[in-house]
C-alpha cells in the first residue's frame, strides 16, 4: 500500500491555467499530470498509489473558503483525502479553521512564501494554537521555493522555533526543507516533527537522505511526490537507494500516514 501524502489538483476550470502559471514561475518545471482530480487519479493508477492527500493553499484571504469547499468536495475518505488552508491575513482565519474541522478535512497546508509570513513570526501563534486545539495536522512547505527569491519563510532554524507553539502534529515537506539537508540535520532531526519526502528525487542528495533516516527515524517520514511536479516512481528511486528495511518501508509508505489520517 502506498499513500502519497503530498499532491495537488485544482478545479477543472482552473487546472490548465494554474499548472501553466506555476510551471512558469518555478522556472519551467514539467508537470506530470494536467492538474485535475481525474489527472491525479490516472497517475495514481499508473504509479501504483493507493491513496493521495491533496494539499490546498489559500493564496489570498478572500480565497480560503472556496479553497476549502473544493477540498471537502473531492475528499471521499477512500482514495482521496484533503488538507484545507487558511490565509494568515484573513480576519476570519480562526473561524475558518473551525469550519475546516467541521468539513472533515484532515489538516491545514500553509505555505509561508505564497502567503507572505515567516513560520516563526509571533503573529502566527493564535493560528497555531487554534490548529492544535482542533487536533488538526499542519503541513508546511519547507526550504527554498523556486518561484520566490530569498529570504524564505520556512527554513529549518525558523521551524525549530515554531514547533514549540504546536501541540498537534506538524509536517515539514520536502525532507524537512528543499536544499536544506545540513540544516535539517542540525535543527530538526530528533524533534517532534514529521518530514514528507516529496520532491526529493534529484534534489535531496543520498548522503543527507540516509543521515536523516538514521537520525530522525522512519517513524517520522511520509511518502509524498508533490504531484504534478514529481511522480511516485521518481521518489521511489531515492528511497530504494537507501537500503531501508521492510519495516521502515511500511512506515514510510503507509503506516505513518494511516496513523496521522486516522484510517485503518
Amino acid at each position: 500500500m502506498t499513500i502519497d501524502f503530498h499532491t495537488h489538483c485544482f478545479p477543472d476550470t482552473l487546472a490548465v491555467k494554474a499548472v501553466s502559471r506555476l510551471s512558469a514561475v518555478s522556472g519551467g518545471l514539467t508537470p506530470y499530470t494536467d492538474g485535475t482530480l481525474a489527472g491525479l487519479r490516472r497517475s495514481m493508477v499508473e504509479e501504483g498509489v493507493t491513496a493521495s492527500v491533496v494539499q490546498h493553499i489559500a493564496t489570498n484571504p478572500a480565497q480560503q473558503k472556496k479553497v476549502n469547499d473544493f477540498a471537502a468536495a473531492i475528499q471521499n475518505g477512500v482514495d482521496i483525502f484533503s488538507f484545507g488552508s487558511v490565509h494568515p491575513d484573513a480576519p476570519d482565519a480562526l473561524e475558518e479553521l473551525e469550519r475546516i474541522q467541521a468539513l472533515g478535512l484532515k489538516g491545514v497546508k500553509l505555505h509561508p512564501d505564497y502567503q507572505g509570513f515567516a513560520v516563526d513570526d509571533p503573529r502566527m501563534k493564535p493560528i497555531y494554537r487554534k490548529i492544535s486545539d482542533l487536533g488538526l495536522v499542519t503541513l508546511f512547505h519547507a526550504g527554498l521555493d523556486y518561484g520566490f527569491p530569498p529570504p524564505y519563510g520556512c527554513m529549518p532554524h525558523q521551524l525549530e522555533r515554531a514547533l514549540d507553539w504546536f501541540s498537534s502534529p506538524v509536517i515539514a515537506a520536502h525532507w524537512g526543507g528543499i536544499q536544506c539537508g545540513e540544516a535539517v540535520l542540525r535543527h530538526l532531526c530528533g524533534r517532534d516533527v514529521y518530514f514528507d519526502v516529496s520532491f526529493g528525487y534529484g534534489m535531496m542528495p543520498k548522503y543527507y537522505a540516509q543521515r536523516i533516516v538514521e537520525q530522525h527515524g522512519a517513524q517520522r517520514l511520509l511518502f509524498g511526490t508533490d504531484s504534478p511536479w514529481h511522480t511516485a516512481t521518481m521518489e521511489r528511486r531515492l528511497l530504494d537507494s537507501l537500503g531501508l528495511s521492510d519495516a521502515d518501508r511500511r512506515l514510510i509508505y503507509c503506516d505513518n500516514a494511516k496513523r496521522l489520517l486516522g484510517i485503518e
